[in-house]
């Protein structure tokens, strides 16, 4: 920095103006309540401490907001828990696009993402790093109610494998193709219900092992009540599948299922419904 003001001096001193744009904020923190697995050969934790960030900035439908800028919109969000230090890391946001409009009830936008995940349920874990083609978008189903989406599908690479160490190879990177479908059905200022579907294929192109695969399903949902305030109380449900194989490796299936419930402190904007009517 010191050398660029010696150089430019305050030809970059400007900062980006932000106009305005609409944002999400969660925080939440909880305990896991129930916990079931299958095809796992030490079993998982049944009991521990929950706690996630989601944050979202440049929600569509903002009036006079225009995504002119890469990452003019992004989405984050964390999750750590005391059994497996890191479960996920999810983050997109776009490259290049533009808005669209369907009459009064339906404001969006689509074009091009660029996305890097990790998720790790104990057991098992994944990562990708990719582009994809999508579109974000909000629609008022009535007065109150309002549905907020997420679709994307494109290519990347990746890698998955157990966690468990095992004498035989486990393990798989290679070209990714994934898919993402994200909903939030908001009922007014008191409660919000989340649905998130994951799924990652790890082929074998570009890969040392090319007649590996790794096949990763990941769904998320959640229920919000909000008490009071920016406080709520929120019921989650995850769960995790792989489904692998390998030339002299056992068939793996896997499946990793927990239960929580979570305290929630919502940002400013609460529930984060954008509103242009």
């Amino acid at each position: 920095m010191g050398f660029n003001r010696l150089i430019f001096g305050d030809r970059f001193d400007t900062v980006f103006p932000s106009r305005q744009p609409a944002t999400f904020l969660r925080l939440r923190l909880g305990g896991i309540v129930s916990t079931s697995s299958h095809n796992v050969a030490s079993g998982v934790r049944e009991h521990g401490v929950i706690g996630d960030v989601t944050f979202t900035y440049g929600l569509p439908g903002q009036p006079g907001y225009r995504y002119t800028r890469p990452f003019d919109y992004f989405d984050f969000h964390v999750t750590a828990v005391s059994t497996n230090t890191l479960e996920s890391i999810n983050t997109r946001g776009l490259l290049m696009g533009t808005t669209y409009a369907f009459a009064e009830t339906t404001r969006g936008a689509w074009g091009l993402f660029g996305s890097y995940d990790y998720i790790s349920p104990q057991v098992f874990r994944a990562s990708s790093v990719a582009l994809s083609l999508g579109t974000i978008w909000q629609s008022w189903l009535s007065r109150s109610i309002a549905l907020q989406g997420v679709a994307l599908a494109g290519p990347g690479y990746g890698a998955a494998g157990s966690i468990q160490r095992i004498e035989e190879r486990d393990y798989h990177y290679g070209t990714t193709g994934q898919g993402l479908l994200a909903l939030r059905l908001i009922f007014g200022d008191r409660a919000m219900l989340d649905f998130t579907g994951r799924e990652y294929y790890v082929s074998g192109l570009l890969s040392a092992e090319p007649h590996g695969q790794e096949n990763i399903l990941r769904g998320e949902t959640s229920l919000t009540f909000r008490i009071f305030g920016s406080h709520g109380v929120a019921f989650r449900y995850a769960v995790s599948h792989r489904d692998a194989r390998y030339p002299n490796v056992e068939y793996r299936d896997q499946t990793v299922e927990t239960i929580s419930l979570m305290y929630v402190f919502l940002g400013k904007t609460g529930f984060g419904t954008v509103e242009w009517r």
